[in-house]
C-alpha cells in the first residue's frame, strides 16, 4: 500500500510544468501592463498636443459662467415722459444661468459726458438662485455708481415713493454741500426684487433726491411676463403714484420702439 506522502510527492517533472506556467502567466500580466501603459501614454500625448489635457489641480475653482447680455428679450419696464424733449434711455437686459434679470435704463448726459459714465442709471433685478444673501445690500451700488469697490458708503436720508420709502447712499465723509452722485436702493422680498441706482444731475443734494423720487414714481410695468406678483406689486404702487413737476402721460422706451417692446418678459 501506497503511504499518503508518497501520494502527494511532486515529480520534478510536474514542478517544472507549473513554474514554466506560473512564468508565462506573469510574462502575460506585464505584457498587458506595459500594453495598457503604453496606450494611456499616447492618449495623454494627444490630449497635451491638441490643448486638451484637463487640469488637474484641485486649487484652481472652475469658473461659472455668469451674466450675460440678451438681446433678444423684451423690456419689462419704462419711465412715463415728462415732457416731449426729454431725452432717451439706452436700455441693456442681463440675465444669469441661474435665473436672474437685470433691466438696466441708463441717461448719458450731454455729449461732453463720458460713454461709460453716464449722468443717471436705474437697474430693476429680479434676483434668481444667483443672489448671494449674505452679502450685504449695498455690496454692489458703490461699483454700480461708476466708484472703486472698496469705497464705503453712508446713508443720506430716506425718500418716500410708490414704492414706499427708498435708502439713499453717498460716498462716506461727503460734505452735504460738496458735488456728489447720489446712489438708492429698495429691495423686495416677495416678489425678489431690487431696484437700486444713482444720479449725478443737478447741483443740490435735494435737487437730486426730488431726481430719484420722480424717476422712482415714473417707473412703469410693461410686461409681467410668468411673475404675477411682480404685476401685483407695481398695480398696488400705482394707488400711491405722486406726480413730479411737469406733465406728461405717455410711457416711453427707446423712441419710438414702443410698440416692438411688449412681449413676453
Amino acid at each position: 500500500m501506497q503511504s499518503p506522502e508518497a501520494s502527494t510527492a511532486v515529480s520534478p517533472t510536474q514542478y517544472l510544468a507549473l513554474a514554466n506556467f506560473a512564468d508565462e502567466v506573469v510574462g502575460t500580466l506585464a505584457r498587458l501592463f506595459a500594453y495598457v501603459g503604453t496606450l494611456v501614454l499616447f492618449a495623454i500625448l494627444a490630449l497635451a498636443g491638441l490643448g486638451q489635457l484637463p487640469d488637474l489641480r484641485d486649487d484652481q475653482p472652475t469658473e461659472k459662467p455668469g451674466w450675460a447680455e440678451a438681446s433678444r428679450s423684451h423690456p419689462a419696464f419704462a419711465l412715463s415722459r415728462l415732457d416731449s424733449s426729454e431725452k432717451t434711455a439706452s436700455y441693456t437686459i442681463l440675465r444669469h444661468p441661474e435665473g436672474g434679470r437685470r433691466d438696466v435704463m441708463r441717461w448719458a448726459g450731454d455729449a461732453d459726458r463720458p460713454a461709460d459714465r453716464p449722468l443717471a442709471e436705474l437697474e430693476i433685478y429680479l434676483e434668481g438662485n444667483e443672489f448671494d444673501v449674505t452679502q450685504p445690500a449695498t455690496s454692489g451700488l458703490a461699483v454700480q455708481m461708476r466708484l472703486a469697490a472698496t469705497t464705503s458708503l453712508e446713508q443720506a436720508g430716506l425718500i418716500d415713493t410708490k414704492f414706499g420709502p427708498v435708502a439713499l447712499f453717498k460716498p462716506t465723509g461727503t460734505a452735504d454741500g460738496a458735488p456728489s452722485c447720489l446712489g438708492y436702493l429698495k429691495r423686495n422680498e416677495e416678489p425678489a426684487l431690487q431696484i437700486s441706482g444713482f444720479t449725478c444731475q443737478d447741483d443740490t443734494m435735494p435737487a437730486r433726491r426730488a431726481a430719484v423720487a420722480c424717476t422712482l414714481n415714473r417707473l412703469t410695468l410693461l410686461t409681467s411676463g410668468n411673475e404675477p406678483k411682480l404685476a401685483e406689486l407695481f398695480a398696488h404702487a400705482e394707488l400711491k403714484r405722486r406726480s413730479c413737476a411737469g406733465t406728461g402721460s405717455a410711457d416711453w422706451l427707446l423712441g419710438a420702439a414702443n410698440a416692438q417692446l411688449r412681449g413676453a418678459l
